[in-house]
């Protein structure tokens, strides 16, 4: 496992919206079945929850396969379906606080708005830039999961 930190703490913030023809109910039932997870990444493996689903307190174990192998431990915070879910994620001593708000849109569908800040000295995994890649990988799942809920909401 390759990994580079430097000193101090840096700190990144990544926000990114998409919005979808489907309704919250639909948008928090496909956000919310993490089956469907590896539609949007083709980063993950395994992903097992730990205590009851979607539950504050509840932590679920997410294989990652790259850039480099490892296991994400997300912790649930705050849990309202279908208007709002946050977490807290750890990863290689970083740390990273995600929040998602579904919000309807006044001519139908879905907003979903998330930001995630990172904390950490990490700069670099498996080669890769640490935020040119959480940030492309926010944008890339958000993207394919608000096409996917298009599809079902047709």
């Amino acid at each position: 496992m390759k990994t580079s930190r430097e000193e101090p703490t840096q700190l990144l913030r990544v926000e990114h919206t998409v919005v979808t023809r489907a309704d919250r109910a639909l948008a928090w039932k496909v956000f919310s079945n993490v089956d469907m997870c590896p539609r949007f990444s083709d980063l993950y493996g395994d992903i097992r929850w730990l205590g009851e689903p979607w539950m504050a307190g509840s932590h679920m174990n997410i294989e990652l396969k790259s850039p480099v192998g490892t296991v994400v431990d997300h912790v649930i915070t705050v849990c309202a379906p279908p208007h709002l879910v946050a977490w807290i994620d750890h990863i290689h001593g970083d740390t990273m606080e995600q929040w998602v708000h579904f919000r309807p849109v006044p001519t139908g569908g879905t907003e979903i708005h998330t930001w995630a800040d990172l904390v950490g000295t990490t700069t670099t995994l498996g080669g890769r830039d640490v935020r040119e890649g959480v940030t492309e990988f926010i944008r890339t799942w958000y993207n394919r999961f608000s096409a996917e809920c298009d599809r079902l909401a047709r």
